[in-house]
């Protein structure tokens, strides 16, 4: 293989392995499970700290997700990869914002952390073997603002402005027309 080719080969697998985390965080904040598969390997595993097991329980914990969070956002950041022929290592940054539901009370939360993945390529494909989490800070907002109708004093014009998980106008963006 030629220098040129072998460059090139290196940043096709990077921008693969960055659109397979885009679209697993979308796939989380969906709590789309066709997509969150798509992110990781069948016989994977997953330690977020707060939960530990293989991807098969990782799916059943984070889909349908917990009720009391009607509202997730993971925004990632840089991520740092390192190939290893058909293997590599990915650190990437994340922000995640959270609504939480406590009673009859709605509170925002937001953490700073980093995926640490270990990813595979198999059929030119690559995804996610090993996930860990690591939680670098969190904020607590405490009490939400309702701003579900409008926002800086001006109401909404249309139905579909506010997001949530699942069932919000998001879902049309990627269907076929």
């Amino acid at each position: 293989m030629t220098a040129n080719a072998e460059v090139l080969n290196g940043l096709i697998a990077r921008e693969r392995i960055r659109d397979c985390l885009a679209r697993l965080s979308r796939g989380e904040d969906r709590r789309d499970a066709d997509l969150i598969s798509a992110g990781y390997w069948p016989d994977a595993t997953d330690d977020h700290g707060i939960f530990l097991g293989t991807f098969k329980e990782y799916l059943a914990w984070v889909v349908p997700g917990a009720p009391t969070i009607p509202v997730t956002l993971h925004t990632l950041g840089q991520s740092l990869i390192q190939l290893q022929g058909s293997t590599a290592v990915v650190e990437t940054h994340v922000t995640a914002y959270h609504r939480i539901t406590i009673g009859d009370q709605d509170t925002d939360i937001v953490l700073g952390g980093r995926y640490l993945d270990r990813m595979e390529e198999r059929d030119g494909e690559w995804r996610i073997i090993h996930r860990t989490m690591l939680y670098d800070w969190l904020k607590d907002f405490g009490p939400s603002v309702d701003w579900s109708q409008g926002l800086l004093g001006m109401p909404f014009l249309t139905a579909h402005s506010v997001g949530t998980a699942q069932d919000d106008h998001s879902e049309t963006l990627f269907k076929p027309a």
